[in-house]
């Protein structure tokens, strides 16, 4: 990975880190999930669609409309309103857990889509470990109530869409400008996302922590960690851009501990890191680059 690649890396690692905790406090002060997604969504269009006119960079769309409307769909209009309905059931902490099994979901997609993937020994202990450390999450920490599961099945379900995005990036958006790959995508999700809100709206003014909140994360969370994002896949691809699910959870887990007073049980230790292991493992275990070659040398 060029260093280019690992600015992203590092940059979205945190802003992909920290949504949890906002989504967290809005749905906590009562406003609904959907109108959640659909305002952080509506407020990150906003910001980004004008940035691309003024660069000239929508006109390289054209051509592009359904790989748009896929991943408005499948990357954005699915799993914001899911994870800001899970974060209704279980802590920040736990979304994040959740949401770090992408890479293995992206493992089982790369067998099915991707020519030349096999399931080797390692990916496929991998593969067992990480569910593993879904079955511990579920089985020790959430299992006694019916809402805490339907809030993790809504998780893995967005899990699954985030898990999908950079196979859509890099096979139809691939080289073109982020601002106005996004601007777009986010404004169709606005779109589709629209009558969801209008259908579940707030009773009342928000809070004024949930309206901070939802500025975050449509401003920092949405439209500058997509071009972030955008630009990962770009540079690292997208088998490697899902590994920022490895940092996310453990910044999210920090956030909520520290902000939250959330106190994860021993079934969420036990399942992050299973997770995270399992994820590594099923992405053939391959450190970066950059790192291998430090060790090699040092073994030298």
């Amino acid at each position: 990975m060029s260093p280019r690649a690992w600015a992203a890396f590092a940059t979205m690692s945190i802003l992909w880190g920290i949504p949890y905790l906002f989504i967290k406090v809005a749905v906590d002060d009562g406003v609904p999930p959907g109108f959640v997604a659909w305002a952080r969504v509506l407020l990150a269009a906003c910001v980004l669609l004008p940035l691309a006119w003024h660069a000239r960079a929508l006109g390289a769309l054209r051509g592009r409309g359904r790989w748009l409307l896929a991943y408005a769909v499948i990357e954005i209009s699915i799993p914001f309103p899911l994870i800001g309905f899970g974060e209704t059931h279980v802590a920040s902490s736990t979304a994040a857990i959740a949401i770090a099994t992408v890479p293995l979901i992206a493992s089982l997609l790369a067998l099915r889509f991707a020519p030349g993937e096999r399931l080797g020994g390692r990916r496929l202990v991998g593969m067992l470990l990480g569910f593993g450390g879904v079955a511990a999450l579920v089985g020790i920490d959430v299992s006694g109530s019916s809402g805490e599961l339907l809030g993790i099945a809504a998780l893995v379900v967005a899990a699954t869409g985030y898990a999908c995005g950079p196979l859509i990036i890099s096979r139809g958006l691939g080289g073109l400008d982020g601002r106005a790959t996004m601007g777009v995508s986010l404004a169709m999700a606005a779109v589709v996302l629209t009558p969801l809100a209008a259908l579940d709206p707030p009773t009342e003014v928000p809070p004024t922590g949930a309206i901070v909140a939802i500025v975050v994360l449509g401003i920092v969370c949405t439209a500058a960690a997509f071009v972030a994002f955008a630009e990962l896949v770009r540079t690292a691809g997208p088998s490697r851009s899902v590994i920022i699910t490895y940092v996310n959870p453990v910044i999210a887990l920090a956030l909520g501990v520290a902000l939250l007073d959330e106190q994860p049980g021993a079934g969420a230790l036990l399942g992050l890191l299973l997770i995270l292991l399992g994820s590594w493992l099923s992405t053939d275990g391959r450190l970066p680059g950059p790192l291998e070659r430090r060790l090699a040398g040092a073994e030298r």
